[in-house]
């Protein structure tokens, strides 16, 4: 299946959707930890440069459902529940990202419960917030956003772990039309008030030179299993048997160099590895600094 295409749903359309999906009063469940994180290697965090680093934060907070947790100089460090997840450094003399350059296609995330999602999306509605992009995975249920810097962003929900279909060593995902309605539905009338307990970022998307350069290097530097490919343009790994914890595509950025520290966009990415003794800062071929951090939850 091509991932490179989202089924596009505009904002009208998600309008419509949610009209229609206004069912009776259900419970939310009590939120546990996500799969994603509690594998042997997680993804922890993303830092992003900004231009404008308020602007920015400002959206995070009002569209993702961020909190606030800390400024300290220029950085801004926002998350969910006191857990940091995004750190925005304001550098106001930094040049726009390139898109066709290595750097992040999105930060993905991770909702502990499909109802979160469905609350997530009658906030969208509601605020009439533009999406890009809306698709049905088969191992999760998402939504894609493009924030005032240029940046990716996913919002999605897992579906049970044990119920993804594996083909040896690879797991089945798809990009099919997204069940709004039902989403919608399955948060009864329960609204939305931000990024619940237990939210995490579940994975990065890298764009890269060579997604078969960057397969090598996570294997080689993590151990990461590689669990999906499509052909020589993206490749999906893991830590786990999560379905990915980084993905890296060269749909936009084929053959692409060093990356160039003066842009904006990504600033690193920030792993959790159960078995690390201490912090450690590694680069990709790209120059996209990778930090590890021992994971001590």
């Amino acid at each position: 299946m091509d991932l490179t295409r989202r089924k596009l749903v505009g904002s009208a359309a998600l309008l419509a959707f949610g009209a229609a999906a206004r069912p009776g009063h259900t419970e939310p469940d009590m939120n546990t930890l996500p799969f994603a994180a509690t594998t042997p290697i997680s993804v922890s965090r993303v830092g992003l440069k900004a231009r404008d680093a308020d602007t920015l934060a400002a959206y995070y907070r009002t569209v993702v459902g961020l909190d606030e947790l800390s400024r300290d100089g220029t950085v801004i460090t926002l998350g969910a529940a006191n857990r940091p997840l995004l750190d925005i450094e304001a550098d106001a003399a930094a040049k726009p990202d390139d898109p066709r350059s290595a750097g992040l296609f999105h930060t993905a995330f991770l909702l502990p419960e499909r109802a979160d999602l469905g609350r997530w999306i009658k906030h969208a509605i509601d605020r009439r917030i533009p999406v890009d992009g809306a698709s049905d995975h088969l191992v999760s249920e998402a939504l894609y956003l493009t924030d005032p810097e240029g940046n990716g962003i996913e919002i999605y929900t897992d579906r049970p772990h044990e119920d993804w279909k594996w083909n040896g060593p690879h797991v089945e995902m798809a990009t099919i039309g997204l069940n709004i309605p039902d989403i919608v539905a399955s948060a009864g009338d329960t609204e939305w008030n931000g990024a619940p307990e237990n939210s995490i970022i579940g994975h990065v998307h890298l764009r890269v030179g060579d997604p078969k350069e960057a397969e090598a290097w996570w294997g080689r530097e993590f151990g990461f299993d590689t669990v999906a490919e499509y052909g020589a343009q993206a490749v999906f790994l893991s830590s786990g048997g999560y379905h990915h914890h980084i993905g890296a595509n060269s749909w936009q950025s084929s053959n692409a160099g060093k990356r160039d520290a003066g842009r904006t966009g990504l600033n690193w990415v920030e792993m959790r590895s159960a078995s690390a003794k201490a912090s450690e800062i590694r680069e990709d071929p790209w120059g996209t600094v990778i930090r590890t951090v021992p994971d001590v939850a």
